[in-house]
């Protein structure tokens, strides 16, 4: 288990009395595992600081108004990959299928991509092939690390840590489109048609029509995007 990454998943969670009461334990699991920098412990610290300290009222409302609000904060990786073309769908099963394939089974009512989840499945696999795998998604982190910092939010430390942790240059053309297409951050968008119903993979047998991999998705992804810009 990497508990960086299983503590980095919490910390982007809704928050909850449950995270608050464990932030020193989530603290002290960064710090003990060594595989952060000093600069993203310290980067971590504000947000750390935060949900410890913070009302959980205006931690929730926070929350929602960062992540729940606009397309381009979503915690949804293939938002930012595929957005709604047809290609998110295979995705979305693809990476199902992965997370089955090795033994990890979704028991939440989450998409596959959302990023909490997909950070818990990385922090069961080996660290290397962990990296590896967090490292190809380099400029969507990036991207979002870039728009919370320019929100000055306490939570563009955790994109600090996971950019640090993939040891991944993000891919400058795609990560320069990410961040000229579309509407603007600040722009609210609580439009329900874009909002997906969801899924659970339950089921160890579900056949998805087999993967094509997370990889070759998410590089697919960078080449529309560049397309799009």
């Amino acid at each position: 288990m990497i508990r960086s990454l299983r503590a980095l998943s919490a910390l982007l969670a809704y928050p909850s009395t449950d995270l608050q009461q464990h932030i020193g334990e989530i603290r002290t699991a960064l710090a003990g595992e060594r595989l952060l920098p000093t600069a993203a412990l310290a980067a971590l610290e504000p947000l750390l600081s935060s949900l410890e300290q913070g009302d959980l009222f205006d931690l929730q409302a926070d929350y929602t108004d960062l992540f729940d609000r606009s397309r381009k904060l979503s915690l949804h990786l293939f938002e930012h990959v595929h957005g709604d073309s047809r290609e998110r769908g295979a995705a979305m099963v693809d990476l199902g299928q992965t997370y089955l394939d090795h033994g990890f089974i979704i028991s939440v009512s989450e998409l596959p991509d959302y990023l909490p989840l997909f950070l818990e499945f990385l922090a069961c696999r080996p660290f290397s092939e962990a990296r590896a795998f967090l490292g190809e998604p380099a400029h969507v982190l990036a991207a979002l690390h870039q728009r919370l910092s320019d929100r000055t939010s306490v939570y563009a430390g955790v994109f600090t840590a996971l950019l640090a942790l993939a040891e991944a240059k993000p891919d400058r053309e795609a990560l320069k489109a990410l961040l000229q297409s579309g509407p603007d951050p600040s722009e609210t968008d609580t439009d329900e048609d874009w909002r997906e119903p969801p899924v659970t993979f339950g089921r160890p047998d579900h056949e998805a029509g087999g993967p094509t991999g997370l990889i070759a998705k998410i590089r697919a992804g960078r080449r529309s995007v560049a397309a799009r810009s």
